[in-house]
C-alpha cells in the first residue's frame, strides 16, 4: 500500500494486510494475551509495513469512549479514631490504586478517583458514570444489591464482592482457600484448639468471605472458634487494641490463636498482648492477611496470608476495559491466588520461615 498519499493508514487497513478482524488488531496493540502467536505475528509485521501509529484517542473516538475509568472507594465516616480509620484503610487503597493506574496506563486509559461517603454513595456514583466508561468500586462502597442499577448505566467490577452477582463483574482474592490454609496450619501442624477470628467491619464481603470460611475449616478440623461478636473489630489496628484490651480487662482465658482480617489488626492484637505482659507466639499466636510491607520486620515477623493487592487493582481495570471494549472475560468472577507466608508470629521456628527459605535460595 501507498503511504505517502493524502491519508494515513488505518487500523482497517492494518487488518486487511494482516488477514484478521479489526477486533483482533485492536487486541495486539493493547498488549491482549489471548491473541494467537500467528496473527499477533502477522499483525505486527502489517504496523510495521504500512508505518501504523496508533492513535489512542482517534480510536477512543471512533468507539464513542472517553477513554477514561472510574475508581471509587469507601469515605470515612466521622468516628472517634477518624484519622487512624483514613490513614490505615488508605495503606490498602493505596496499594489497590496504584495497582489499577499502571494497567490503566497500558492500555491507554486514565483513572478517575472519586471517594463515596456514607449516605450519598449512591447518587455520586451515578452522576460519575457520565464522566467514565466504567467503574470499579471497591470494598462496602455500596451493599451488592444495590449494585445492579448501577451496572445497567455503565459497566461495573466490584474489588471484594461475592462473586454471586449476575449483572456486575467481580475481582477478588481467594479468601477462602486462604483461610482453609490458615486454619489447617494453625490446627494440624500447631495443634491449636482454641481459635478467635478478629473481623474487619461487620459490612465488608472481604470480611464476611473470611471469617465465614476460616470458621468452617477451623470448626471442620475439630477446633473451636470463639464466638464472633466477642471479636469485632474495624479494620485498624487501634481498633484490634481495643477489642484484646477489653477482652484482657474482662478476665477471660485467651484463646491459643487470634485471626485477623487484616494485618493492621495484627499489629495492634500484639501490641495489646506485649502491653499486657503476653508473649507472642508463646502464650497466643497471632496470623494476619495483605503482607504489606512491615509484616516480615517485626519480632517476631508475623505469619501472614499474602495478597496480591497491586494485582487486584490491576486485574479489575483490565476486565473493566475488555468489558467495555467488548470483549469480556468469559467468566464474571475472576479469583486471584493467594499465599500463606509462614514466620515466628504463629509459632514456626526460624528454619521454617519462608523468608529465610526464601534467603537461603537466593545465597546459593
Amino acid at each position: 500500500m501507498d503511504t505517502s498519499g493524502p491519508g494515513a493508514p488505518t487500523i482497517y487497513d492494518v487488518a486487511e494486510r494482516a488477514g484478521v478482524s479489526i477486533a483482533t488488531v485492536s487486541r495486539v496493540l493493547n498488549g491482549r494475551v489471548s491473541v494467537w502467536s500467528s496473527n499477533h505475528d502477522r499483525v505486527l509485521a502489517a504496523v510495521e509495513e504500512l508505518r501504523f501509529v496508533p492513535n489512542g484517542a482517534a480510536r477512543g473516538l471512533s468507539q464513542g469512549l472517553k477513554q477514561v475509568v472510574g475508581i471509587v472507594f469507601a469515605g470515612t465516616p466521622a468516628t472517634d479514631h477518624l484519622v487512624s480509620v483514613e490513614e490505615e484503610s488508605l495503606l490498602y487503597t493505596d496499594a489497590v490504586v496504584r495497582g489499577a493506574e499502571a494497567e490503566a496506563q497500558r492500555l491507554g486509559y486514565s483513572l478517575l478517583l472519586n471517594s463515596a461517603g456514607p449516605g450519598t454513595a449512591e447518587s455520586n456514583i451515578v452522576a460519575l458514570t457520565g464522566k467514565v466508561d466504567g467503574l470499579v468500586l471497591l470494598d462496602r462502597v455500596l451493599p451488592e444489591r444495590r449494585v445492579p442499577a448501577i451496572a445497567r448505566r455503565t459497566p461495573v467490577v466490584l474489588l471484594a464482592g461475592s462473586g454471586a452477582g449476575r449483572v456486575a463483574y467481580t475481582v477478588r482474592a481467594d479468601n477462602a482457600g486462604a483461610m482453609q490454609q490458615v486454619a489447617e496450619h494453625l490446627v494440624e501442624i500447631h495443634r491449636y484448639r482454641r481459635l478467635a477470628y478478629l473481623s474487619g467491619l461487620a459490612d465488608s464481603p472481604d470480611n464476611l468471605a473470611r471469617s465465614q470460611a476460616f470458621v468452617e475449616a477451623a470448626t471442620g478440623l475439630g477446633a473451636r472458634v470463639d464466638p464472633l461478636e466477642r471479636w469485632q473489630g474495624d479494620w485498624t489496628s487501634e481498633g484490634a487494641n481495643q477489642v484484646v484490651a477489653t477482652r484482657i480487662k474482662a478476665n477471660g482465658r485467651l484463646p491459643d490463636a487470634i485471626v485477623c482480617a487484616n494485618d493492621q489488626m495484627a499489629l495492634g492484637v500484639a501490641h495489646a498482648l506485649t502491653h499486657s505482659g503476653r508473649r507472642v507466639p508463646e502464650d497466643v499466636a497471632v496470623v494476619g492477611f495483605d503482607d504489606i510491607a512491615v509484616a516480615r520486620h517485626l519480632s517476631p515477623p508475623l505469619t501472614t496470608v499474602q495478597q496480591p493487592i497491586r494485582g487486584l487493582g490491576a486485574a479489575a481495570v483490565e476486565v473493566l476495559v475488555g468489558v467495555v471494549e467488548g470483549h469480556p472475560p468469559a467468566r464474571r468472577d475472576t479469583v486471584l491466588p493467594t499465599t500463606l507466608k509462614v514466620r515466628g508470629s504463629c509459632g514456626c521456628p526460624p528454619e521454617r520461615w519462608d523468608d529465610a527459605r526464601d534467603t537461603w535460595r537466593l545465597s546459593l
